[in-house]
């Protein structure tokens, strides 16, 4: 909850001085190829360590109002995996910019773009599952009105391949901010409050488990 959000806002803010339609967004890596890589990587990094978030929110609201926990919840997930596969198509567009040529990926692109996919049926369920959610966590008392609200703006996120940023994406994911930041702050000084040193330790651990799964993983 704390660190999803921020990571997702640092992805928009880093490609929001580009277009948002696929061909500037190709155009910029080519210009920019370093800024927009972080920008994607940071927005990826964001949308997969929401899960637990929207897990753990999911049984905040369950205490309460069950219905609107599950059904929230279930279409906010489907679309973080709709997400993830447009992120995998994201990579191989920018790198065909890196090994191919721009106007070659821009055409390749342009030429499937719409082509079907069964994923293409999950874009619609983050959109409502948002606004399901952000009902829900008003209905259970589990975020005030104005927090709910925020949370709710992440319906406007744009979905698709190569999709950059705007100012929709900029109040989506800052509403994203001001609702979960703070709530996860609360959930991480709630007794039993662990002792610094075991968080340290979780997060050391943490980390060199991701160091080396990101080795092997370049090793594949």
């Amino acid at each position: 909850m704390v660190l999803a959000p921020v990571l997702l806002l640092i992805g928009v803010l880093l490609r929001i001085q580009f277009h948002f339609f696929f061909p500037q967004q190709l155009a910029a890596f080519k210009e920019r190829p370093t800024l927009i890589a972080a920008a994607y990587n940071f927005f990826l990094a964001g949308n997969i360590a929401l899960w637990p978030a929207i897990a753990t929110l999911a049984r905040l609201i369950g205490r309460t109002k069950p219905g609107w926990a599950v059904w929230g919840s279930s279409f906010v997930m489907f679309g973080l995996f709709a997400r993830t596969f447009h992120a995998g198509a994201d990579f191989m567009a920018v790198q065909m910019v890196r090994v191919l040529d721009v106007e070659v990926a821009t055409k390749a692109v342009a030429g499937s773009y719409g082509a079907f996919h069964i994923v293409s049926s999950l874009n619609g369920a983050i959109l409502f599952g948002w606004i399901v959610l952000a009902i829900g966590t008003y209905l259970s008392g589990t975020l005030g009105l104005i927090r709910s609200i925020a949370l709710g703006l992440m319906s406007a996120l744009m979905m698709g391949v190569l999709k950059g940023s705007s100012l929709t994406s900029v109040l989506a994911t800052a509403g994203l901010c001001v609702a979960l930041v703070p709530l996860g702050v609360a959930i991480l000084r709630a007794p039993p409050t662990p002792h610094l040193r075991t968080v340290l330790g979780w997060a050391v651990l943490l980390t060199g488990i991701i160091a080396a799964l990101f080795f092997l993983g370049q090793l594949g």
